[in-house]
């Protein structure tokens, strides 16, 4: 009777302690991660020691399913390492792309913004404030010509004016000068014409 009794009490011990051991695998199991799988494995392993050193003793089932678990997780892991450089190279040629096209659109605005602040003078193509500074300067020079010639033209007309009242004045001298020449010549004409009357009245 006393054996069945210590037959049935270990046996109860040995089912208490196989439920506890598989509450255990279940609570650990319920972390899926690969340190959650070490922990188990860890916990579920027997140890020994030989020679002064510690030996941990794990099943090779559970080894196995750890080590395919690895693997498992590597390869995903590499395959979001590899998805995640796709999206980034990706994105780079997008940022290039984007680069290219604001470098090209900055060239043509710097072209339009020139060629609205230049103009084509004779075939070259300069800023419209040298282009101002050359127009005004030609007008300026001309301004200046023109003041230049209008003083050149006053000055000759005056000189024209005052030549022609020195010619209408010599004219009216040469007038008077040949008037009262005419006249002596006259009176010389008269008295030598009564001089002869008298010498042919004397004869």
């Amino acid at each position: 009777m006393k054996k069945l009794s210590m037959y049935l009490l270990l046996v109860g011990l040995s089912i208490a302690t196989m439920a506890a051991q598989e509450a255990e695998e279940e609570t650990t199991q319920d972390d899926p991660s690969v340190k959650g799988q070490f922990e188990t494995l860890i916990r579920k392993s027997g140890n020994y020691r030989a020679n002064g050193k510690r030996y941990e003793v794990v099943n090779v089932i559970d080894l196995d399913r750890l080590q395919r678990n690895v693997i498992d997780s590597l390869k995903t892991a590499n395959n979001t390492i590899s998805d995640l450089n796709a999206t980034i190279q990706e994105h780079e040629n997008t940022i290039s792309g984007l680069n290219s096209k604001l470098d090209n659109t900055t060239e043509n605005l710097n072209t339009i913004t020139q060629e609205k602040d230049s103009i084509d003078f004779f075939g070259v193509q300069i800023d419209k404030g040298t282009y101002k500074l050359i127009v005004w300067s030609i007008i300026l020079t001309l301004v200046v010509f023109l003041a230049f010639f209008i003083y050149k033209f006053k000055n000759s007309n005056s000189l024209t004016q005052q030549a022609k009242i020195a010619l209408a004045d010599l004219e009216e001298e040469y007038e008077q000068h040949r008037r009262r020449a005419l006249e002596r010549e006259q009176k010389i004409s008269r008295k030598l014409q009564d001089e002869i009357n008298k010498n042919k009245k004397g004869i």
